[in-house]
């Protein structure tokens, strides 16, 4: 195993200027700085996790708070928490996975153990109960998603009531008056989960900006709970020819049911979703969507967080525009 003493010897430093240059303490030239650097490149040393917190007074490892609770979108939670670690891991971070359903425990039991510098929370509510302890702590904290009081914290993610919004303006363009939103399940707006409400927020306000006719519904995420929805909602509304799917794992069984109900894709009935693009991207027909980026608001979160933990300031506020991406699951209201 390479040693410190190993990379100080073929460098020409002695170790304790290896040290200073992974721990950035002390001042180094930018030409020692980079040749312990090729050094360590060069003999493959990993410093002890141990030996470099108590170097940096860090731990170096950045706690992901997703409770994977019933109705969420595993899939796409995980997309983020796959960017959380890509992105972490450029700042030389780890990333500490917590998925316990635990609250404001569990936040505290993190909190209150030297295992983690700072958090990055998910899955947030619109009166989540881990607010007020999140903004007592001192240790650094960024949310993907927003709460309905936002004050005294910084958060990051798509703008979901626009993207709502986006997606009904879409289908009047397109001359539909008659829509609907097949949305989450029911237990996911009983939480008051931020971004589908917001969704929902935003469909119903420009559903009444527009003068259309459209309604929310929330729908279990099984290929059966979405036939049955479709096949009472079309019995309902024989009118309908625009729908907005906001639950990822229901996009293909709602337009499959749209079609064994008699219905064409988007001859009779124009399907927008909001989802990640590589879902609507391979759906048959390709879907007219709104894209999750899951990428962007894990890595920008981890860059939130790394610069409050190194004293910079930061916006409170990072709201995602969305991207509407027509496809061919979208066409003109047919003429009737």
């Amino acid at each position: 195993m390479v040693k410190i003493t190993d990379v100080a010897r073929h460098a020409g430093v002695s170790p304790s200027t290896v040290s200073y240059v992974l721990s950035g303490k002390r001042s180094i030239s930018e030409e020692t700085r980079h040749r312990v650097r090729e050094s360590i490149r060069e003999l493959g040393y990993r410093p002890h996790a141990g030996a470099r917190a108590l170097a940096s007074s860090r731990s170096n490892v950045l706690a992901l708070m997703i409770p994977l609770r019933s109705g969420i979108a595993v899939p796409v939670v995980m997309q983020f928490a796959v960017s959380v670690v890509t992105a972490a891991r450029r700042h030389d971070h780890d990333v500490l996975l917590l998925t316990q359903e635990e609250g404001e425990d569990g936040l505290r039991r993190v909190a209150d153990s030297a295992l983690v510098d700072a958090l990055i929370v998910m899955d947030v509510q619109m009166k989540d109960p881990r607010l007020p302890l999140l903004r007592t702590l001192d240790r650094p904290s960024v949310l993907i998603g927003f709460p309905a009081d936002a004050d005294d914290l910084t958060c990051i993610d798509l703008d979901f009531h626009a993207a709502g919004s986006v997606c009904v303006e879409h289908l009047a363009e397109l001359g539909h008056r008659e829509i609907a939103m097949i949305g989450s399940p029911p237990e996911v707006y009983a939480r008051q989960t931020g971004f589908a409400q917001r969704v929902a927020d935003g469909f119903t306000g420009a559903v009444r900006a527009g003068g259309l006719t459209g309604d929310v519904l929330p729908c279990e995420a099984t290929a059966d709970a979405a036939r049955d929805l479709v096949e009472r909602l079309l019995a309902e509304r024989p009118g309908l020819t625009g729908v907005l799917v906001h639950n990822e794992p229901i996009v293909g069984p709602v337009v499959r049911a749209l079609r064994a109900a008699g219905r064409r894709v988007p001859e009779d009935v124009s399907v927008v979703a909001i989802c990640p693009d590589e879902l609507a991207e391979h759906a048959e027909p390709p879907l007219s969507s709104v894209a999750i980026p899951a990428d962007e608001v894990g890595g920008r979160a981890v860059d939130l967080l790394m610069s409050k933990l190194d004293g910079a300031p930061v916006p409170a506020a990072t709201l995602l525009p969305p991207t509407l991406t027509r496809r061919a699951s979208t066409a003109p209201a047919a003429a009737g």
